[in-house]
This record gives C-alpha cells, structure tokens and sequence, in this order.
C-alpha cells in the first residue's frame, strides 16, 4: 500500500516539476508584455540595410553569374544579418515567428533553403524571395501583427521618440 501511495507522490512530484519548467519555458520564450529591447529601432534599420544591400548584391550576382568564390562574402553577410533580424525579433518574444511578419519570414526562408536543390532555378527563387520580402513589409496591419497563437492582431509597442503626432 504505502508503495502505490509513494509511487504516486513521485508521480504527482514530477508533474508539478514539468509543469513548472514548462511555465518557466514559455515565460522565457512568450513574455507579457513582450521584452523592451534598448535600442531596438536602432538596431533594426542597421541591420535590415546591411541584410539589403548584401542580398541585393547577392541576386544581382548570381543574375549575371558572378563566380560563386566572389559571392561569398555577400552570402555570408546576408545570412548574419538576416540571423540577427531574427534574434532581434525574438529577444523580444518568440511569438514573433507565429504572427504575419514572422511567418514571411519563415517562407523566405522556406524558399532560400530550396535553391541548392533547385540550384538551375536559383535567379527565380531569389526573386521569388524578394517579391515575398516586399509584400511581407509591406502588407496591412491587420495581417503583418495577425497573431496564430492568440487569433486577433497584436499591436505592437510604439516608440514614442519616432511618433510624429503624441497619442492622446
């Protein structure tokens, strides 16, 4: 008897331990409110120029068929920025990756991570890439900050140093 009711103390110990390491995860990775980055904006637009003008130079040369030994510091670059938009994005909350732009960026990634199969129809999924990147930074709120895992639009924190007009 005092084995069944032992066994299941430990029972009940370990499920209160998953489910506070569980609680504990999703404080780490989904935090409310969301984590203030310093610098944020700052850091965003240096990064986002540096992941455009790197993959832009890395279409461009693989349209004219630059050798791919010239290309590399270009590949290199825009995968380090595009890492770093993406762990900007996330230190703030993971559920980026479930709301529209996160998800547009998933897809590009989907797409870049077909080329070497598809390697003869690079130039295509390239553009391909670009097309989605520009109608994913620019589509409406109402899809770009659509939520998956709450189902209604998230608004996102405003910096009040770039606002033009003070909300009342």
């Amino acid at each position: 008897m005092r084995t069944s009711v032992g066994a299941g103390a430990v029972c009940y110990d370990t499920r209160v331990k998953v489910v506070k390491a569980v609680v504990s995860l999703r404080r780490l990775f989904f935090p409310e409110p969301p984590r203030v980055i310093p610098a944020h904006r700052l850091l965003g637009v240096a990064l986002r120029t540096a992941h455009l003008m790197t993959f832009g130079a890395l279409v461009g040369g693989h349209l004219f068929e630059v050798d791919h030994r010239r290309l590399f510091p270009f590949l290199a670059a825009t995968i380090l920025s595009g890492a770093g938009l993406m762990t900007l994005e996330m230190a703030s909350t993971c559920a980026w990756l479930f709301m529209g732009k996160g998800l547009a960026v998933l897809a590009k990634l989907l797409l870049l991570a077909s080329i070497p199969l598809l390697w003869e129809h690079r130039v295509v999924l390239l553009l391909l890439t670009v097309a989605l990147a520009s109608v994913g930074a620019h589509m409406p709120a109402r899809f770009r900050h659509y939520s998956l895992l709450s189902g209604k639009v998230e608004e996102p924190e405003r910096d009040a140093a770039f606002e033009v007009m003070p909300r009342e």
